[in-house]
């Protein structure tokens, strides 16, 4: 059994960091292929590099995807559109059932994800009719493709701050691993793996919350405006990408180890 990933950085794995990996970054992906390739006989190849929007997921890694003949296959993208100061949400999303048509068509079983409800964010509030239009168009998607889908915008867990990482646009190591969790309980509920593997991977220990003062949260907003939000606009402005430089993690299937053995594929 072979599984595919693509996208951008959440599929990557952005915020979960492992130095010992392609792209320094480990994530849900990986997680949930650990545990696939520990249990049972399965491969793993992952195509998803940070940055990227809908129209280069589906230039840069449909056809090499189809290449790969995956049994299942992981799709989400759109995140990165929809920080956009202008987009049109219908006529990517077209783009988008022509990619997943594809794969159904050449027998592959398709999991698509619904965006993240940033209602709880001060930054990315105003994006949230963009994400529930986009989530009613991926919901369309699966219904027309009998594609599985992993509900991201109902999962309220995700809203606790723990779970993300500095930058506060992608999860952390916690948030990686509830989101592996949740994606072999979807594989579970469709019939491609058994309910147990789930428990393969540890229930996250979130720490306690921090009690910051106002002037304590007034200067870690200010920082991360300096460490992150002002690189990201200045990328934004100059058409640029962090992935404009990195490879796909796994281009070709592997083995990887099970949960707890460490980062090395075989």
């Amino acid at each position: 059994m072979k599984f595919l990933a693509l996208g951008d950085s959440f599929t990557e794995g952005v915020g979960d960091k492992d130095p010992l990996r392609p792209n320094q970054s480990r994530g849900w992906a990986d997680r949930v292929a650990e545990v696939l390739c520990a249990r049972g006989d399965w491969q793993y190849a992952n195509l998803a590099i940070r940055g990227k929007k809908i129209s280069q997921v589906i230039n840069q890694q449909l056809e090499p995807g189809l290449a790969l003949a995956p049994e299942l296959v992981s799709i989400y993208a759109g995140g990165n559109d929809i920080l956009r100061p202008k987009v049109d949400i219908n006529s990517l999303m077209n783009g988008y059932a022509g990619m997943v048509r594809r794969f159904t068509e050449a027998g592959s079983r398709v999991l698509l994800f619904t965006g993240f409800d940033t209602a709880e964010s001060p930054l990315f509030s105003r994006t949230r009719p963009r994400t529930a239009l986009y989530n009613e168009l991926v919901r369309t998607i699966a219904d027309e493709h009998a594609a599985m889908v992993a509900d991201y915008w109902r999962w309220r867990e995700f809203s606790d701050p723990r779970l993300w990482a500095t930058d506060r646009l992608h999860m952390n190591e916690l948030g990686h691993t509830l989101m592996a969790r949740k994606v072999l309980g979807v594989l579970s509920d469709n019939g491609l793996v058994p309910g147990d593997w789930a428990t393969d991977i540890g229930q996250p220990a979130l720490p306690r919350l921090p009690e910051n003062s106002r002037g304590e949260r007034l200067r870690e907003d200010l920082g991360w405006a300096r460490e992150y939000l002002a690189p990201w606009v200045k990328r934004r402005l100059t058409g640029t990408s962090s992935g404009d430089l990195l490879q796909p993690k796994y281009p070709d299937y592997v083995r990887l180890g099970g949960p707890g053995a460490g980062s090395g594929a075989r």
